[in-house]
């Protein structure tokens, strides 16, 4: 049986990808305003975003302390993959995941998204170190702000080394369009767009 909860430390800063921004937005540090494209800062303890100027993305961002900048780098894992069984172990009730390692719990965290937002898995990612140790890339991940995000909606699946923030976007994505039951063609579409543009970007980062 699957247990989960939904993610209470995360749930709240959605909003920021659901609904449309303020005409103004400013960095939640220091209050100066920033553009529509800024960086993001984790606070580790409580397991959320903040918006940030760049100033004090630099100065906060310290390796072992309370923040930590959200990176920018995308990679696409083209020879890595999660057997069937790895994914059934997960019980997660979608073919989309993204999986981190979270510094406060000390161990690795599987969530989904879904019509109400991200949804945490409680179950324990006992193969988490045996998955990380076959990529050379998710051996370098790091916690509380990368996340492994997985498509396995269609075919052989897609797996990405992304930031925290994009897995937040698509959950934001999804919250916006899914309508009934099976989320309808529109929100199918978002997602399917999202995932295309991953793969543009990782693309051009290697062309």
């Amino acid at each position: 049986m699957l247990v989960v909860a939904p993610t209470q430390n995360w749930a709240w800063q959605l909003r920021r990808f659901v609904t449309p921004p303020p005409p103004v937005e400013r960095c939640e540090l220091c209050g100066a305003v920033i553009p529509s494209a800024h960086p993001h800062l984790v606070e580790i303890a409580a397991r959320r975003l903040l918006c940030a100027c760049r100033a004090c993305a630099t100065t906060l961002d310290h390796e072992g302390g309370a923040l930590r900048r959200v990176p920018d780098r995308v990679h696409a894992l083209p020879g890595f993959s999660l057997s069937d069984a790895e994914w059934d172990a997960l019980q997660i009730p979608i073919g989309l995941a993204f999986l981190y390692r979270s510094t406060p719990l000390d161990r690795a965290v599987a969530l989904y998204p879904g019509p109400a937002g991200a949804i945490e898995s409680l179950l324990p990612i006992d193969g988490w170190s045996h998955i990380v140790a076959r990529s050379p890339a998710l051996a370098r991940i790091t916690p509380d702000v990368e996340a492994l995000l997985v498509n396995r909606q269609q075919g052989e699946g897609q797996y990405y080394l992304v930031p925290i923030d994009r897995c937040f976007a698509l959950v934001g994505l999804i919250r916006r369009h899914w309508r009934g039951l099976s989320g309808g063609a529109e929100a199918w579409r978002a997602i399917d767009a999202f995932f295309d543009a991953l793969r543009l970007e990782t693309a051009a980062s290697h062309g």
